[in-house]
């Protein structure tokens, strides 16, 4: 599984150099003229209206005045309403009296931004900053319409590494497919500190929002689709700095966000596979990835062949820097026993059964400690359904309350030489969901000889 890297915000990495390369401006800094913008390549005239309407947003730590971390963001009202990314201004959004957030203008205006709402599941935020009769981003139609054509030139800006406001050239791919979150797979070179600038098409008309890109790949990149910005900006521009609220309201979101999810994930069932001797389950959900594995060419020849089955879903959501979740994760691995008398595959099994639940260093801040329960468990009918050792582990979130972080490992003991180790990872899941979505998976492990 080659997993995602948000895109910023950049923490203390490079001195600023503001690069404005716009190749002609207005007087008023806005727009070319229709000659001047005519001998320009499509970069270089969406870059040249730009500069007004974009910002670099920083978070500042209170007490000393000097930034922790920048992102990027762009206004979309007159009056100094601005979209950017939630991650880039959460150390604002969860600790308002330790962090505070001011923005730079890339036409070299500076002040303070006032954080107003969050969509925590789709990584936004809406902020105001204090610009008065501002040139602004509008929102492609198409885009909010879910009609905009494959292949369609895309324009993603923002300031990379607190390099400058930089324009990168891109493609419009559509949505990732297998993926809960609703992200646009962009084809261009997005990197940390552009996270929260906009992606737009070549009439400046805005696309998407620049999230993410992938660990291990070459120049594949996300955007948060335009529809979630236009439906924030529609529901928080009203809404007045309440800082003491929105912890609040990000912890709400995260709660509801997860019992969608797992409300889905119970409603699409599980689907049975064939592994050895067994058949075990695997969601229907069309956003898991699933991939296999084998130890059939591991040195020194194994003694025990293993092949496993991994699902995971795509659904994690940023919290705050140091806590993604939201990982769910079905695994079956089927062992045999190569020339390993009963004890020695025992000990094969313990090594594949362990929970890897516990988190520690600074995640003891966000977790209680680890409670597990192990038992022999029989499913009914016995002749249909092997014997079970299952281990139940599960953790609870300190701040929010109701939820957890649960894992169910079941090993099959009906034979001495071979074995189904399943895993199911459930995170941030209201217990009563686990227990439920644990009892399905369970009545579903059976064997087929």
């Amino acid at each position: 599984m080659i997993s995602a890297l948000f895109v910023g915000p950049v923490r203390g990495l490079l001195r600023r150099s503001v690069i404005l390369a716009a190749a002609c401006i207005a007087a008023a800094g806005v727009f070319c003229s229709q000659a001047e913008a005519q001998a320009l390549t499509g970069a270089e005239t969406v870059y040249a209206s730009a500069p007004p309407r974009l910002l670099q947003i920083r978070t500042l730590l209170a007490d000393a005045g000097r930034q922790t971390s920048t992102g990027s963001g762009f206004l979309v009202s007159a009056d100094g309403l601005a979209i950017t990314n939630y991650h880039v201004v959460s150390d604002a959004a969860l600790e308002p009296k330790t962090y505070r957030l001011e923005y730079t203008g890339a036409d070299g205006s500076q002040g303070a931004v006032s954080l107003l709402a969050v969509d925590l599941p789709n990584d936004l935020a809406l902020v105001r900053v204090d610009k008065q009769n501002a040139p602004f981003f509008s929102f492609d139609k198409a885009a909010l319409d879910g009609t905009l054509p494959k292949g369609e030139r895309l324009y993603s800006l923002g300031n990379p590494l607190d390099l400058g406001f930089t324009i990168i050239e891109g493609t419009y791919n559509g949505l990732v497919e297998h993926s809960y979150n609703d992200h646009i797979h962009f084809t261009g070179a997005l990197n940390p500190g552009m996270s929260g600038g906009p992606a737009v098409n070549s009439q400046g008309q805005v696309v998407g929002i620049n999230v993410a890109t992938r660990r291990g790949g070459q120049l594949i990149s996300f955007l948060v689709p335009a529809r979630f910005a236009a439906a924030l900006l529609a529901r928080g521009q009203d809404a007045k700095p309440a800082p003491a609220d929105l912890r609040k309201d990000v912890i709400a979101q995260l709660a509801s966000w997860r019992g969608a999810l797992y409300k889905s994930l119970s409603e699409e069932g599980f689907r049975d596979r064939v592994l050895g001797s067994y058949q075990a389950p695997e969601t229907r959900a069309a956003w898991f990835d699933c991939w296999a594995s084998t130890n059939a060419s591991a040195s020194p020849k194994p003694r025990a062949s293993i092949n496993s089955t991994s699902c995971k879903a795509d659904a994690s959501v940023y919290v705050a820097s140091d806590l993604n979740t939201g990982t769910v994760e079905v695994t079956h691995s089927y062992a045999k026993s190569i020339d390993l008398n009963s004890f020695q595959f025992a000990t094969v099994l313990t090594s594949l059964a362990q929970p890897r639940l516990t988190l520690g260093g600074g995640f003891r801040k966000w977790y209680t400690p680890q409670h597990c329960h192990q038992d022999f468990v029989g499913v009914a009918p016995a002749a249909a359904h092997p014997p079970l050792r299952v281990l139940w582990c599960a953790q609870g979130y300190r701040e929010f309350d109701g939820l957890y972080d649960v894992v169910l490992v079941a090993v099959t003991q009906d034979h001495a030489d071979e074995a189904l180790v399943s895993r199911l990872n459930l995170q941030a899941i209201a217990y009563d969901d686990a227990l439920r979505l644990g009892k399905s998976f369970l009545d579903r492990l059976q064997v087929v000889r």
